[in-house]
């Protein structure tokens, strides 16, 4: 069953996580989110605390911040301490990019590692952490499953928004085969139309990162439906 307009703003993320994603962007997310009552906003680390700002009145939408993106090649210490940093300014949740390079060498026990160091920075606040899909095979994307399972990440998520691809039907359908229910599926990078969306939210994604323009289309064509 596709989801109703209520059921999808509570399962989406606004974000402005581009390199150009400028103050004016940030401003107009935090507005559009209060509108549509959008679960979460994500910006770059440092249009952060203006995002915190915004919304701090806003208790049903939550502000995350992005560790080590959008490459993940930031050393651990660097993630946890960017970590503590966001969650200072006020973020309630955290987006983490995987160690890409580690896992793609197969230094699996440092990769559970780097995420680990994350989500024992977050406490009780939620880490999903981002695999980069389209720079992995099936098999890195089980690992990476692995990985955030067993470094206690409460979801998986398709990408950043900045490679080729993102989301797709197979890579949310792979994830969620691997996590069940244990973990959660966010499905970010590529999601600019409804059906887009509803087939990922079919393949198992229950949280999807989305920018503004693209999720104001989306928003408004589900309005359109009767």
């Amino acid at each position: 069953m596709d989801l109703s307009f209520g059921e999808l703003v509570r399962m989406m993320d606004l974000s402005a996580v581009r390199a150009e994603s400028d103050e004016s962007e940030v401003r107009a997310m935090a507005d559009w989110a209060r509108k549509y009552r959008c679960v979460a906003v994500f910006a770059l680390p440092a249009m952060t605390g203006l995002l915190c700002s915004l919304l701090k009145d806003e208790k049903d939408i939550a502000v995350g911040g992005v560790v080590g993106f959008p490459s993940g090649g930031s050393t651990t210490t660097i993630k946890r301490r960017e970590a503590e940093e966001l969650l200072a300014m006020g973020c309630q949740e955290l987006d983490m990019v995987i160690n890409i390079g580690k896992l793609r060498s197969g230094r699996i026990d440092e990769v559970t590692a780097d995420i680990r160091a994350v989500v024992e920075a977050a406490g009780s606040l939620p880490v999903k952490v981002i695999f980069e899909c389209h720079h992995l095979n099936d098999e890195q994307i089980r690992q990476a499953c692995g990985c955030s399972e067993a470094g206690g990440a409460a979801f998986v998520k398709t990408g950043t928004g900045w490679a080729q691809s993102g989301a797709t039907v197979a890579n949310v359908g792979l994830m969620k085969s691997c996590v069940g229910d244990r973990l959660g599926v966010k499905a970010a990078g590529g999601v600019r139309d409804l059906e887009t969306l509803h087939r990922l939210h079919r393949a198992g994604a229950t949280r999807f990162g989305i920018g503004l323009s693209s999720a104001l289309a989306i928003l408004a064509e589900c309005e359109r439906q009767p």
